[in-house]
Formats: C-alpha cells, structure tokens, sequence
C-alpha cells in the first residue's frame, strides 16, 4: 500500500504552500497527516476544534476540508506574516483566526473545552501540556506530530521531544496510541 497515492490535497492547502514557500516559511505539516487530520475532524460532526500554531493554514486547510457545516474551527498563530496567509487564501465563516501568542490564548481561554485539539506548536505542546490538556472534551481527542527527527529541528530539540513523549506515557487520564508514521504522531483521547 502506497500511504499518499491518490490523496485528494485540498485546493487551499495547494495555493497556502506556494505562499508559504515564497515567505521562505517550509514548517507545515505533511500531507498525511494532513489527511489524518481530516478523517479524524470528519468522525467528529459538531465539533469545536482548536488549532494552536496556524503556521500559513496548509493543516487549517486539511482540518475545514473534513470539518462538517456546524463544526467551528479556532486556531492560533503567533507570526502576524503567516496568519495573513491563512487568512486570505480561507475565506470560511466556520474559522476564527487569532493572531497572538499561543501561551496567552491558552492562558484567557483555558476553561473552554474543544472536541479536538490539534497543537502544532510549543505552547499547548512543549509548554502549558497540562492547561491544554483539560481543554479536551471527555472522549475528545488531542493530536500532535514532529515527533520522529525532522532536519530543521535545532540542536537539542530531540532531548524535548523524548521527555513529551514521556510525559505522555505516564498520564492515567487518557488512552494514546503513537505512530511511527508521517513525521511521528501520538493521538490521545480523554477516558
């Protein structure tokens, strides 16, 4: 089985990475988790996402393709050059966009509750695991990826990423499962 052979890649996310390229910006997800994101955002009707680390919208893109007309997307981006991006190429009512540090929106919006959870970022990620983690609906999920060795992490990022994933085995208040796939993903869901 070939993982990306005949991926539909959704217009958005085709037109949201020439940009980025051109912005020398080259950190945006993958396409299959691109399209995990959007199987998992589908088995969701109604749902309340939150996207920490909007980066250019190449996985807001993914995530709206799977989204159904009542789910409602919030997502989070610190780079005011990036989020414009986003925010020109999505033009979709169900997206709010926040351009701002992910550590303060986190901090003013920690008692809301999100079916799903997709942190792509060091705050909700790296950083204020806990704060996002009770942000997760019970059976909500919380997904993160860039967790195998990526050639633009910087030195020392690996010692980081190993003691998150250590983190995260130890927690009693979730089921996880870790995959070897793409560039590395762990999906936890509230028991």
């Amino acid at each position: 089985m070939v993982d990306d052979q005949h991926m539909a890649i959704p217009a958005m996310a085709t037109r949201i990475q020439a940009l980025a390229v051109e912005l020398g910006f080259t950190m945006s997800c993958d396409n299959l988790t691109g399209a995990l994101l959007r199987v998992l955002v589908a088995s969701k009707p109604q749902s309340r996402i939150l996207e920490l680390g909007t980066g250019a919208g190449y996985s807001t893109a993914w995530i709206l393709e799977g989204m159904d007309e009542s789910s409602t997307l919030t997502t989070v981006e610190y780079d005011s050059a990036l989020a414009e991006i986003a925010r020109t190429v999505i033009q979709d009512l169900r997206v709010e966009f926040h351009v701002c540090d992910g550590a303060e929106f986190i901090s003013s919006h920690h008692h809301e509750q999100y079916d799903i959870i997709f942190a792509d970022t060091w705050p909700g990620k790296f950083h204020l695991l806990d704060e996002v983690l009770s942000m997760v609906k019970p059976s909500g999920l919380y997904i993160i990826d860039d967790l195998n060795p990526q050639p633009n992490w910087p030195e020392g990022h690996q010692s980081k990423v190993d003691e998150l994933i250590q983190m995260l085995d130890q927690r009693k208040d979730y089921h996880y499962v870790k995959l070897n796939w793409s560039t590395g993903l762990m999906i936890l869901t509230k028991k």
